[in-house]
Parts: C-alpha cells; structure tokens; sequence
C-alpha cells in the first residue's frame, strides 16, 4: 500500500471533485481517492505508485490537468 499525492488544475467546485475521484478511482490499483478542492490536490491510496502520464492522460479525459 502507498500514498500518492498529486496536484490537479481545473477544478472549481464540488461537482469537478466528484469527476476527479471517480476518474482516478476507476484506475487499476487504486484504493481510495480523497480529493481536496482548496488545494487542488488528490491523494490516491494505490497498490502500487502510478505513473504521471497516466494520471495526466486520465484526468485530461475529464478537462483536468496535471500539476
């Protein structure tokens, strides 16, 4: 089991928040997302550590960025 933290550009209310979890949730390997709004950064309980391009590929699907 691991954290990983990353940085997410684009989210400006509640409702891109639930797209970003359930976007990162659906990912292979992923636990549990909490996504915080605030600080525009998702902290993913993962098996093992995801690559960026994925993560930036996936959020990018749902008009996201990777920060």
């Amino acid at each position: 089991m691991a954290m990983q933290t990353i940085g997410v550009t684009g989210m400006t209310c509640a409702k891109c928040v639930n797209h970003v979890r359930n976007a990162l949730s659906a990912l292979p390997g992923v636990r549990e997302v909490v996504v915080d709004l605030e600080s525009a950064r998702a902290t993913l309980d993962v098996e093992q550590e995801i690559d960026r391009e994925t993560l930036r590929s996936t959020l990018a699907a749902e008009d996201y960025g990777l920060n």
